[in-house]
């Protein structure tokens, strides 16, 4: 077992060093880097010991030690008593034989997005990546490869930036179940042991839940964190729900003093993505569950969101959204001025389903052909128009919105205003009322001249202005995903 006081007295020193200090009156400097906020489109990967069962969900490891659960119940019929086999005794079936790390990141690139985010560790505790503080990773076990090294290596070839996810924290009551009955996970346990240290789960997971996790397990949770940053140097970190648990704020000052003093002793811009204000505002960037703001905001914010709306893996029923509800949540989460963070679940193998491939395949034909409206755009005066009302907050993405022609998404890139619309016309016409002509009886909202009207990736259309909005005509009609115009200003 490693030393955890020699890593917290390494974490110190780091923190000593400055510029970044840990408690929040030092940490409220931090600016997100440009690069950030100039990218709009992420992927995150659901990718570990769970995508061996493949059901239920990436909450497998939790749900199958709950009795009378689906999970509990699957797993006595495929694999037999939790006792004999548990959770651990999946890692040697998870081989990832078919993994190609240069497949994937290639995917990605042609799916237009600019950042990728892997799970570096779940709730389960076993890392995807070659850790020194743990034998329950990876590189060691399983499929016996350094995971998150290697698709780092080929992110790069293709221009992507790395980023990594924590959601290790979770792991303090994630096992707990299995002490409620005759299962492996019993007996005395300590640090390092993979179950360590399944404590109760509470029955509400509030900020002041108990049993409160101890000192050492949080000085664990942030050696692995660092231990991250530093072995791979990530641009972002992402962490999942209940840091925001009191007992983890301290820590939370510490791991962002340590990353951000990091990041300029390597001369690189980091950004840290946090739910449900666990950061002090102005500390790091939020991040909305499933779910997105219904207005503009005048701070940067992310949406993470899953192909699937039953599971962040991959499941042998999961459910999958259609490649068009997920480009009208990127247009109206970039008009907003925040960027989307999508899931993608592979297989045990290392294969992406064909489902998955297909969405992303066809954002990325939409992207290439109206990705001025996306990438490196700017929020609007006004963020859009039209009846369709977003439900904001969490959890809200499995409200299916229906949009109509009338909704409108706006954002701005160099000389263009971009106009998004997301349900094409069956006639090819088209009318944006906040860009009409301004006239005394109208509120100032448009007195731009506008030079040219054209729609992206096809022939110029007509267009005209009148006190009802710019009105657009000759719109050839080919599919049903969102149409994008720009809106050229002397």
């Amino acid at each position: 077992m490693y030393d955890l006081q020699a890593k917290m007295a390494q974490v110190a020193a780091i923190i000593a060093q400055g510029p970044y200090q840990d408690n929040w009156q030092s940490l409220q400097q931090y600016t997100p880097p440009k690069w950030y906020q100039e990218s709009k489109f992420g992927i995150l990967i659901h990718w570990g010991v769970y995508s061996v069962p493949a059901f239920g969900s990436e909450w497998y490891s939790r749900n199958m030690y709950i009795q009378g659960s689906p999970e509990f119940a699957y797993h006595r019929q495929h694999y037999g008593d939790q006792q004999v086999f548990g959770y651990k005794d999946l890692i040697p079936l998870f081989k990832a034989e078919k993994w190609q790390p240069a497949k994937w990141a290639q995917l990605f690139k042609d799916a237009g997005a600019q950042y990728v985010v892997p799970v570096a560790e779940h709730h389960d505790g076993f890392q995807m990546y070659a850790s020194e503080l743990s034998q329950w990773n990876a590189k060691q076990m399983g499929p016996q490869r350094d995971v998150l090294g290697e698709l780092k290596a080929a992110l790069v070839e293709q221009g992507l930036t790395l980023g990594a996810s924590s959601h290790r924290v979770e792991h303090w009551f994630f096992m707990g179940h299995g002490r409620e009955f005759a299962s492996d996970v019993q007996g005395e346990m300590q640090r390092g042991d993979f179950y360590w240290p399944a404590e109760k789960e509470a029955a509400h997971h509030d900020l002041q839940s108990q049993p409160t996790p101890t000192a050492e397990f949080l000085e664990d949770w942030l050696a692995r964190c660092c231990e991250i940053i530093d072995s791979y140097r990530p641009r972002i970190l992402y962490f999942d729900w209940w840091i925001q648990h009191q007992a983890v704020k301290p820590y939370l000052q510490k791991l962002a003093a340590y990353y951000y003093n990091r990041a300029a002793e390597w001369g690189i811009e980091v950004v840290i993505n946090y739910k449900h204000d666990s950061y002090m505002f102005g500390t790091a960037v939020v991040d909305i569950e499933r779910g997105q703001f219904a207005d503009t905001k005048p701070f940067i914010w992310q949406t993470d969101t899953a192909m699937a709306l039953n599971s962040w893996s991959y499941t042998k029923n999961n459910h999958y959204r259609s490649p068009r509800d997920l480009l009208c949540d990127l247009v109206d989460i970039v008009s907003k001025n925040g960027r989307l963070l999508l899931n993608v679940g592979p297989k045990s193998d290392g294969t992406i389903s064909s489902e998955e491939e297909r969405i992303l395949q066809t954002m990325g034909q939409w992207l290439q052909v109206n990705g001025e409206a996306i990438y490196g755009a700017k929020v609007w005066r006004m963020y859009g128009e039209g009846p369709t009302q977003i439900v904001e907050g969490q959890f809200a993405d499995g409200i299916k919105k229906e949009f109509t022609s009338e909704d409108i998404r706006y954002t701005v890139n160099g000389d263009s205003i971009y106009a998004t619309v997301l349900r094409p016309t069956a006639d090819g016409v088209y009318r944006l009322p906040a860009l009409g002509v301004n006239d005394a009886s109208h509120k100032p909202l448009f007195n731009g001249i506008i030079r040219q009207v054209s729609q992206l990736g096809q022939a110029t259309v007509s267009w005209k202005q009148t006190a009802n909005g710019l009105e657009i005509s000759g719109v050839p009609v080919i599919d049903d995903l969102p149409v994008v115009f720009r809106v050229q200003l002397v």
